[in-house]
């Protein structure tokens, strides 16, 4: 009997060794953030089968985590689903950065919740762990079987999560970081709007999906009225302040798909997807509205109002090329920028 149990756990080490392994080479195989994830997952649940697993990842500007993947009992409800840090049991772990195996809350008292953190109705045996990496907190796994459903979990169980945090961690790690340096090729250090060079590479593509699917695409130029006169009254730092603005304003006002850019300077250029000309005229009027409605600088103290000039030119009634149509844009906003300004005028 001995000598069996001996086997049997020595095959399981065996089985560890031989997963984790496998576990190390496929996610350093990526430098893809979601495979990285679809990797843990498909681990997991080889190793341990959970009748619920969800990995959360951390949002470092909103101090929230946010469920990238759920499966299992009541999943449809987590998706896109924000958590506090310190809220319930996978914020109390990335909170504090420890773990918690709960077994089996009828006989196994020693493993006693958090104070204040308790468990759903149904869940029977749970195990959440955090990922980190470099003293830092990046996600969240937590594994659950309800009752009547899965085995309970313990303590060999927990190490194996365990593990799979620390080889996930650093395969996140790894992944951000290539992220990171992959958006600053292209993102606009200012603004964190795209940059120019990315949207030559956008309109490229946009053009090309134009001419496929037989659809037209719009592009709004814009250009900030007498900028100049803030840098030369209050200096750069508060011009810089004010494009940042700028690019939130846009944000705030534009579709998930409409790509926002900033041109260079303070001049701007938007891309709208499957948008005619007169549609891409009421967005830049919307726009032109946001930004005359603003007040900018009250975070430095001071109240200012600004315009802009917005030209529309649309692919391909106006122009055959990218270069045409940035042209014929950016005249028509010139049309207005030497008139009226605060104002939108379309090719």
């Amino acid at each position: 009997m001995e000598s069996n149990k001996l086997l049997k756990e020595l095959k399981r080490t065996v089985d560890e060794l031989r997963m984790f392994n496998e576990i190390g080479k496929a996610l350093t195989s990526t430098l893809d953030v979601t495979e990285v994830l679809k990797i843990i997952m498909q681990k997991v649940n080889e190793l341990l089968e959970p009748s619920n697993f969800s990995l959360l990842l951390v949002d470092e500007k909103t101090q929230t985590l946010r469920y990238e993947i759920s499966i299992g009992k009541s999943s449809s409800n987590q998706k896109n689903k924000l958590v506090s840090l310190g809220e319930g049991i996978v914020g109390w772990v990335a909170k504090e950065g420890k773990a918690i195996l709960f077994p089996d809350p009828s006989k196994n008292l020693k493993y006693s919740m958090p104070p204040n953190i308790f468990l759903e109705t149904d869940e029977n045996s749970i195990i959440c762990v955090s990922l980190k990496s470099k003293g830092k907190t990046l996600g969240v796994m937590k594994l659950v079987n309800y009752e009547g459903i899965g085995r309970l979990f313990g303590e060999e169980d927990l190490k194996t999560v365990n593990t799979i945090a620390d080889y996930s961690a650093i395969a996140l790690e790894n992944a951000k970081n290539f992220q990171r340096v992959e958006e600053l090729t292209i993102t606009d250090d200012m603004t964190s709007l795209y940059n120019s060079r990315y949207l030559h590479m956008l309109l490229d593509s946009e053009i090309l999906r134009s001419k496929r699917y037989k659809k037209n695409f719009s592009m709004i130029f814009f250009d900030l009225d007498k900028f100049k006169d803030v840098n030369d009254t209050h200096g750069h730092i508060y011009g810089s302040t004010l494009l940042k603005e700028t690019g939130e304003l846009l944000l705030k006002n534009l579709r998930n798909v409409d790509i926002a850019t900033r041109y260079g300077g303070d001049e701007f250029v938007v891309i709208l997807p499957e948008t005619a000309k007169q549609n891409a005229i009421f967005v830049a009027e919307r726009l032109r509205e946001a930004i005359s409605n603003h007040i900018f600088l009250q975070e430095r103290g001071l109240e200012v109002r600004f315009t802009a000039s917005f030209g529309v030119a649309t692919f391909p009634d106006d122009a055959g090329t990218k270069e045409e149509l940035i042209k014929l844009a950016d005249e028509a906003m010139y049309k207005i920028k030497n008139s009226t300004r605060n104002g939108v005028a379309a090719h």
